[in-house]
């Protein structure tokens, strides 16, 4: 919700990046031209470095905007501030290099000055920033520049934003008041509860109220348009926040349709140039993973042969995005005769009905007597995954993404695993990160949802670094 404490801030931002880029560029054209002995590459002057920073600058900081460096969903989440920072002065420092290798107009008198305004410029601004946050939360903590918020609603999501901005020094926001249902208000926290809003709107200037915030519209269309006419009688600002779930998972686009505001809900944000450069991402990483992995799927294979005969692979059918058939590539790690139906009657084959009645209830079983000595080796190991590279390279799958499920999995939860297909699945996601064999079906079903409905290109590299440390701890692998 921007409002104009947010703004401010926004300014005061580019206005601390601005002042940060001009200090660290001043110090690292000093350091290099006048303490550092070594011939230059370029003469360049100090009066035409200052007016190739004054172009620079503006640049710049276009770049950090469009990063989003600006916005409080950015600057509000530190980690995510801090790539898109890297990511920005180096963006910038390439197009100065670019710039000069182009025009043959140097700005940079040695190489040495890119590089320390590079290193120079992101360590400061992260500093900056968090000075600047520090002292904003403290202001926050006593009550300077706090928005008083009147909150309006009849969900579960209003005591949810009640809860989350009850925190005023983090969120910049003080709940006074609450009108809505009593069993909403949790208790600790303490603010004036009325029963009608009519109530709470004549009581606005009382309460020194500057935002109402509205979680549902009420049936009667007279009794929405006095809440709306009272913040701006009062000329407060009015948010509307719809109260149910979907309206604000996956990714939402709001635009004007025949004069009407329209809310798109998307179920991913997994779409467009998103889902472009994921898939360009996928196929150059598998080609360059499989000339070293290569060599040890035809190693695997061999062994494969030798201590566990039939046939190398285990081909699967399994649903990927929009629930599209897709042939799984692994190594088999069951005995040859295994895996060919669904594997509660296997086990009734077997005569193990509790395995049978074990995995009809969680989906898997602890201790498969199918897995071949072999087979736990290469799933202990996650081996067996190997092959599936190559349903990367052939686009049935993803580096990351949910786990591509069995057609009988569907009748599970349809819905859910209908959202959950909004998206392609993957040889590594969410779920193998955090906890994988000891979550229960249902876990995994909410942590691939969530994976599914707040996709980014960052989240999609934490996962794939996670991997790795998962892979070579043996955590989770069964």
């Amino acid at each position: 919700m921007p409002t104009r404490n947010t703004k401010f801030f926004s300014l005061l931002l580019i206005a601390a990046d601005l002042a940060v880029l001009a200090i660290v560029f001043a110090v690292s054209y000093y350091v290099r031209t006048q303490l550092d002995p070594r011939a230059l590459l370029h003469a360049v002057y100090a009066s035409e470095y200052v007016v190739g920073f004054t172009i620079i600058a503006p640049v710049w900081l276009l770049i950090f905007a469009s990063l989003g460096l600006y916005t409080s969903n950015i600057y509000t989440r530190r980690l995510v501030e801090w790539s898109r920072i890297i990511l920005g002065t180096f963006i910038g420092i390439l197009l100065v290099v670019g710039w000069e290798y182009a025009s043959n107009v140097h700005i940079f008198p040695a190489r040495l000055v890119a590089l320390y305004v590079f290193i120079g410029s992101t360590l400061a601004i992260m500093l900056v920033r968090e000075i600047l946050r520090f002292i904003r939360h403290e202001l926050y903590r006593y009550g300077k520049g706090v928005s008083r918020v009147l909150i309006v609603g009849n969900s579960a999501a209003t005591t949810d934003i009640l809860t989350s901005l009850s925190t005023t020094y983090r969120s910049g926001y003080q709940v006074i008041a609450f009108a809505g249902p009593g069993k909403l208000l949790p208790s600790h926290l303490g603010v004036a509860h009325y029963s009608q809003v009519e109530d709470a709107l004549r009581d606005i200037k009382k309460l020194r109220i500057t935002t109402i915030i509205q979680t549902d519209l009420y049936d009667s269309e007279d009794r929405n348009h006095k809440i709306l006419g009272a913040a701006q009688v009062n000329h407060i600002q009015y948010n509307f926040i719809p109260g149910e779930p979907e309206f604000y998972t996956g990714k939402n686009t709001i635009d004007v349709f025949l004069g009407y505001p329209m809310i798109t809900v998307s179920q991913t944000p997994l779409i467009g140039w998103g889902a472009i450069f994921k898939r360009i991402f996928d196929f150059v990483v598998s080609i360059v993973l499989l000339v070293p992995v290569g060599l040890v799927i035809l190693m695997i294979a061999l062994l494969q042969m030798v201590v566990n005969p039939g046939p190398v692979f285990y081909l699967s059918k399994r649903l990927s995005r929009f629930s599209n058939p897709i042939t799984l590539f692994k190594f088999r790690t069951m005995g040859a005769r295994y895996g060919k139906k669904d594997a509660s009657l296997e086990f009734e084959e077997m005569g193990r009905p509790d395995l049978a009645e074990e995995y009809r209830k969680n989906h898997k079983v602890t201790d498969d007597p199918r897995i071949t000595t072999f087979g736990k080796f290469l799933r202990n190991t996650s081996l067996d995954e190997l092959p599936q590279l190559f349903n990367v390279l052939r686009g049935d799958l993803s580096l990351v993404g949910p786990r591509p499920i069995l057609p009988q999995e569907v009748n599970f939860n349809p819905s859910r695993t209908a959202l959950l297909h909004s998206v392609k699945s993957g040889v590594t996601g969410l779920w193998q990160v955090s906890g994988r064999s000891e979550l229960s079906f249902e876990e995994r079903i909410e942590l691939e949802l969530y994976y599914a409905q707040n996709w980014s290109f960052w989240l999609d590299l934490r996962i794939l670094f996670k991997t790795i440390g998962v892979v070579l701890r043996k955590t989770g692998a069964k």
